[in-house]
């Protein structure tokens, strides 16, 4: 299903045309021959004002017609509709979602903890609300679960020049979780904005164990290039 958009009519006309309405229909109860037209036109007055909501900037509202789906209106200021729409806000500010610290095993099956920060915007209103329970909880999930995903496909250190490693390639690794994310949250009509890496570590069990491999292996890399400069 993909969003219509609706333009609907001003809602200030709408209510001075709405007062105007109840205070002719009072003025015409007060006679008592006209109350046959005086008590219908104010309860449909007064009924009319059920159709008149505010649309804030960056916000959309769904509007449905039991259960039918009639469009989207984005135009923010006072609007009216039928008063038997019923209204879904949606909005449509840019948003963060900031992943806890997550407990994974890299390629090398190292444990690890990773975490990521994720901008993301709705673009399609009817795809967040009929696709997807709660659009928001579903970027939640689906961005935990492509994190984890993402650190089981990397190893953490990079082994050789051509190896790209959680740690040393931190752009095309956020590159690759942005591309997994939208291919995932393009059903819920959610754009990914951008992502990447807020926190990337050992698990404590092994981080010390880890280090220690880290210096060593620095120090066999200098040893190996002070030999190789000597020989050139």
């Amino acid at each position: 299903m993909q969003e219509k958009s609706l333009n609907s009519p001003a809602g200030i006309p709408a209510l001075l045309l709405i007062l105007t309405g109840i205070l002719v229909g009072f003025g015409l109860i007060l006679g008592p021959h006209l109350l046959v037209i005086g008590i219908p036109l104010v309860l449909i007055s007064f009924f009319s004002c059920i159709g008149l909501f505010t649309v804030q900037p960056n916000q959309g509202r769904v509007l449905q017609l039991f259960g039918r789906y009639i469009g989207t209106e984005k135009n923010p200021g006072l609007r009216i509709t039928n008063p038997f729409y019923t209204r879904t806000s949606v909005s449509l500010r840019v948003r963060n979602f900031e992943s806890s610290k997550l407990k994974v095993n890299d390629l090398d099956g190292n444990p690890i903890e990773i975490a990521a920060v994720v901008v993301w915007q709705v673009i399609d209103t009817a795809q967040a609300v009929f696709q997807v329970d709660d659009y928001a909880n579903f970027v939640e999930i689906q961005s935990e679960a492509a994190i984890r995903s993402l650190a089981s496909i990397y190893p953490y250190d990079q082994h050789d020049d051509e190896t790209i490693a959680l740690r040393s390639h931190a752009d095309k690794v956020a590159d690759h979780l942005a591309r997994e994310l939208q291919e995932r949250l393009s059903s819920a009509g959610v754009e990914v904005l951008e992502a990447r890496i807020t926190h990337l570590a050992y698990a404590p069990e092994i981080a010390h164990a880890m280090l220690q491999r880290q210096q060593a292996s620095a120090i066999i890399a200098a040893r190996t290039k002070i030999v190789e400069g000597a020989v050139g």
